[in-house]
């Protein structure tokens, strides 16, 4: 980063004394150090020290040692050097509080560490311009508000509104008084995303008490999108503690609710400006069908990637507008890719697959991945679907990870666009996770089988 990027931010930024220094793991977790104010300049030119190790941690935050990352690997450090640009301030900590993105190197400072999510997706980035097309890309993320203190039984719920004193309790979907009573939350949290130049612009109640959407505007550069989204869930979450709630981004935190996804928006640009997609007929528009074909022939091989934990598979039921199976159409919400309605100029892929809790680099990683391989292969996708698809016949998608895993392996794709060594690490992070969850028994378990069996 430049000298003077950091002369100007201080000028502009006098009071700051600390800047904490952000890395995104293998789950999405931001992770890092914190550092005076006297040590930025030095940082920003040489970089900090993290140990590799950060990149295989499973969801306790304990490092995988059958990666090989830790012990076997000396518990080695690699370099983490400044997404320029990223430098920003922390207005839930107070005036005296900045932050910057960074990414991971091998200890050369020039060869990206084949672990870190976010070099995963600049790799793909690389693969996907050979297409010669620019990208228009907005990712759309949903998430639970919910009270800091549980129900009778234990449970979540929902917060009080402190603007009228009652708890939400009903659906209410896109209701403008639910958003007129957390008014003072979303506005905080649009202020301070654009605070940190995150360009967040809409906000709406979603099918559930106390579950919303923020959406951050396109942007023709992927891996800014992703970073806009790493970036977002952390003010999301910092907001809602700041107002004594707590925000969650767990795919399916009641089970008897609809689930969260992170929704990934695309188009495509030629050399002109002119959308590829961009047609009366968007079903009918080869590179719209070859994309869609792209993206359904590798969703089996990418779905563990975007449903990374065991939560993440129990937000795909039916009739909870999210997909079970792989089907794509024009404005339908019960399919796993949706040609959004609006102008013909905006006409895009909508990718659905995701959960909340999917790691943003990864997600964006496997959209461009699909409709890569669509487009240069001409893959024609099924036809498409209308109507109710929960209700129709069609190819599903894995319901566990344990199959979603399984299917990572038999697609070579998989390993040609996120890396072989990556995929291997999260392979073996993702195995011990399933472990770590079906390694315990429930209450059900015992209320319904001690007494009988």
């Amino acid at each position: 980063m430049a000298h003077s990027e950091i002369a100007t931010f201080l000028e502009q930024h006098p009071e700051v004394s600390t800047v904490e220094l952000l890395v995104s793991d293998l789950n999405g977790v931001i992770r890092g150090k914190r550092i005076e104010v006297e040590l930025l300049e030095k940082v920003f030119t040489e970089g900090f020290s993290l140990p590799g190790s950060v990149m295989a941690l499973d969801a306790t935050g304990t490092t995988v040692e059958e990666t090989g990352l830790g012990a076997e690997d000396g518990d080695r450090d690699r370099l983490c050097l400044p997404i320029p640009g990223s430098l920003a301030p922390v207005p839930w900590q107070g005036e005296d509080r900045a932050q910057a993105l960074f990414s991971m190197y091998e200890t050369d400072g020039e060869t990206p560490f084949a672990m870190d999510p976010r070099q995963v997706l600049v790799g793909a980035i690389e693969r996907f311009n050979q297409l010669g097309y620019t990208p228009g890309i907005a990712v759309e993320l949903e998430f639970y508000l919910i009270d800091t203190e549980r129900d009778a039984n234990g449970g979540l719920q929902p917060p009080v509104s402190p603007t009228s004193g009652r708890r939400m309790s009903s659906k209410q979907v896109y209701s403008m008084d639910d958003l007129d009573e957390y008014d003072f939350f979303i506005r905080d949290v649009i202020d301070t995303a654009h605070a940190q130049n995150i360009p967040a612009d809409t906000v709406i109640t979603e099918y559930a008490p106390g579950q919303f959407e923020v959406n951050l505007h396109h942007c023709d550069d992927p891996l800014q999108a992703a970073d806009h989204a790493v970036l977002l869930k952390r003010v999301i979450a910092q907001v809602a503690r700041k107002w004594e709630m707590e925000a969650t981004f767990m795919a399916k935190p009641y089970i008897e609710e609809a689930g969260s996804g992170m929704h990934i928006h695309l188009s495509l640009m030629d050399a002109s400006g002119t959308n590829i997609f961009a047609s009366e007929d968007p079903e009918q528009n080869d590179y719209m069908r070859w994309a869609m074909g792209g993206l359904i022939s590798m969703a089996d091989g990418v779905q563990a990637l975007l449903c990374p934990s065991i939560n993440s598979f129990r937000r795909l039921a039916p009739d909870a507008f999210a997909p079970t199976s792989k089907t794509w159409g024009y404005d339908n919400r019960t399919l796993a890719l949706r040609i959004p309605s609006g102008s013909v100029e905006a006409t895009r892929v909508e990718h659905r697959f995701s959960g909340a809790d999917a790691n943003p680099y990864l997600a964006v990683a496997a959209v461009l991945a699909g409709v890569t391989e669509g487009l240069q292969n001409r893959i024609e996708p099924p036809e498409p679907v209308t109507g109710n698809a929960y209700d129709q016949e069609h190819p599903v998608i894995a319901d566990n990870p344990r199959d979603a895993l399984r299917a990572m392996d038999k697609d070579p794709r998989v390993d040609t666009w996120f890396g072989e060594d990556f995929v291997d690490m999260y392979r073996i992070c993702k195995w011990s996770e399933v472990r770590l969850f079906e390694h315990q028994i429930t209450p059900l378990e015992y209320e319904l089988l001690l007494p009988y069996v």
